[in-house]
């Protein structure tokens, strides 16, 4: 049975089709408006946050682009795109260093508010250089975010990276324009950016 894929072309539903891709997962793609469509009873059946991207799978449903990553990781698993025993640690730290500290991080910036010295603490990433040097820092040392090779981990973290440095919500350093490169050059990235650029057009 195909995933069912809640998504529009012009949202995060775009990492979450890289993934899909990557898996090589069959799915069946359902494009919701964003306004009354997304906010519909229908669709907050599946997801009550009113958002996309979401999968169902057999019945089961995923939302949030960072889950929905890991577990097509977890579902495809001759895709290769889990972490090996070595690099587990990387894998599940910087997936949610992603989606937790460095999301916070760019969207609080790119709105303008940045924490005052006592607040830190409480914005859980201190500040946004903060959260860009140690994201750089690593990214400097290693070729994929968990060791050498490509894993699910890259699909979400290079997405932030690749948009980021797109549109300026991060700064294009060496480190980060380097990984960056790396990825965008991958036949499932392409396919997927493919069809949702061309879904943007019609829309």
């Amino acid at each position: 049975m195909a995933i069912q894929f809640y998504t529009n072309p012009h949202s995060r539903g775009q990492i979450a089709r890289w993934a899909l891709h990557e898996a090589g997962a069959d799915y069946e793609q359902k494009i919701i408006a964003y306004g009354p469509e997304m906010k519909s009873e229908a669709y907050r059946a599946i997801n009550p946050m009113g958002k996309v991207p979401a999968i169902v799978d057999d019945g089961r449903v995923v939302t949030e682009v960072a889950a929905i990553c890991a577990y097509l990781a977890d579902r495809f698993p001759e895709a290769g795109l889990g972490p090996d025993d070595g690099n587990r640690a990387d894998y599940y730290r910087w997936l949610f260093f992603a989606a937790g500290p460095l999301e916070s991080a760019i969207s609080n910036h790119a709105m303008g508010f940045e924490p005052k010295e006592e607040q830190r603490r409480m914005a859980g990433y201190g500040s946004y250089d903060e959260a860009v040097a140690v994201l750089e820092q690593h990214l400097g040392g290693t070729d994929y975010v968990a060791g050498e090779r490509f894993t699910m981990a890259d699909v979400y973290v290079g997405s932030h990276v690749s948009w980021g440095i797109q549109f300026g919500t991060l700064p294009d350093r060496p480190a980060l324009r380097a990984y960056s490169e790396r990825l965008v050059t991958r036949p499932a990235y392409r396919e997927a950016k493919a069809i949702d650029e061309k879904l943007g057009k019609q829309q």
